[in-house]
């Protein structure tokens, strides 16, 4: 007898978690849209080699900060020395020449990065997307940083499914499979920690 009551009790917990549990995933399901295949990104600008010589008065390393047409070095070649110059206000984060070598015409010296500025640009399924919008409030973890929760916007929705930029051909076939697309959705990343970084991964929670 004390036994069927163990197992009459144990059955009703289980069936009192699977209710709250269905609620709970329903509650989340009208009321988020989330998704992990989301990444930190900035905007970033190349510093490329003016002309074909010699690389002087390059002092760049990475995590130097430079201006906007900032001149960061020289290339000289058998008639003139032009100078090096930034296209945009940013924090270097790999640098790739060193004072004194020889460097061609538009070759990458440096890569330049807005880090004042970081977004998350997520992916999200078609079939979510009608219920997005800008200005909708987000939640965002990124793993360089789990225990934190950053806050965020969505400030840019995409004009077309990551699919029309895909370098792969559609099959034409009969055996088509129609496949959910992904668009990808900007969104702004407040306050970010120091241990946030362009290229790492992040889950994002859309409150709808």
């Amino acid at each position: 007898m004390k036994r069927l009551i163990m197992f009459n009790i144990i059955g009703m917990i289980v069936l009192v978690g699977l209710v709250f549990g269905g609620v709970y995933y329903y509650y989340e399901a009208e009321h988020f849209v989330k998704t992990d295949d989301a990444k930190v990104a900035a905007d970033m600008a190349q510093i490329t080699a003016p002309a074909s010589g010699k690389l002087t008065d390059w002092t760049l390393h990475e995590g130097s900060t430079i201006a906007q047409n900032a001149a960061v070095g020289k290339v000289t070649d058998s008639e003139q020395a032009l100078s090096v110059t930034s296209l945009m206000k940013g924090t270097i984060i790999k640098n790739e020449a060193m004072n004194g070598q020889l460097v061609q015409a538009g070759k990458a010296l440096a890569q330049t990065a807005d880090m004042d500025h970081l977004y998350i640009t997520a992916n999200i399924k078609e079939t979510d997307l009608q219920d997005v919008e800008k200005g909708d409030s987000v939640d965002i973890t990124v793993d360089g940083d789990k225990e934190t929760t950053f806050k965020g916007t969505i400030v840019e929705i995409g004009y077309a499914a990551n699919s029309v930029f895909s370098v792969l051909p559609q099959s034409a076939s009969a055996n088509y499979t129609k496949v959910t697309q992904k668009v990808p959705v900007k969104i702004s990343l407040q306050n970010p920690s120091a241990k946030v970084l362009p290229g790492m991964n992040a889950e994002v929670k859309i409150s709808l």
